[in-house]
C-alpha cells in the first residue's frame, strides 16, 4: 500500500491518477497521519465498493461505541436500567 501526503496529491495528481488503477489503494496523509483512503473503482464495481466501505464504517462505529461503553462502565447496565433511562428521556422530550 502506498502512502501519499496531501501535498504530493495536490502537486502530483496526474501521476497519482495514472498509478491508482495498478496500486488499487493509497493512504493520504496530513502531517504524517493517515486522513483518507484513495481507492480505485470502476463503473462495474462502484456499488459493491460503496457498500463495502459503508459496512466497514458501520462496523467501526459499533466498535467505537462498545469501547466507549466499556470505558464509561455502561457496558454493565441492566435492561431495567436502560428502560428507566429511555422512559426519562422520552418524558423530558414530551414536554
Amino acid at each position: 500500500m502506498k502512502f501519499l501526503s496531501v501535498r504530493d496529491l495536490r502537486g502530483k495528481s496526474a501521476q497519482v491518477w495514472k498509478e491508482l488503477p495498478e496500486t488499487r489503494e493509497m493512504i493520504i496523509t496530513s502531517n504524517g497521519r493517515p486522513v483518507a483512503i484513495l481507492a480505485a473503482i470502476t463503473e462495474s464495481n462502484l456499488e459493491e465498493s460503496l457498500s463495502a466501505f459503508r459496512q466497514a464504517r458501520a462496523v467501526e462505529a459499533a466498535a467505537s461505541i462498545q469501547r466507549r461503553s466499556v470505558e464509561q462502565g455502561t457496558d454493565k447496565i441492566s435492561m431495567d436500567e436502560i428502560n428507566v433511562e429511555i422512559k426519562a428521556v422520552r418524558k423530558k422530550h414530551a414536554r
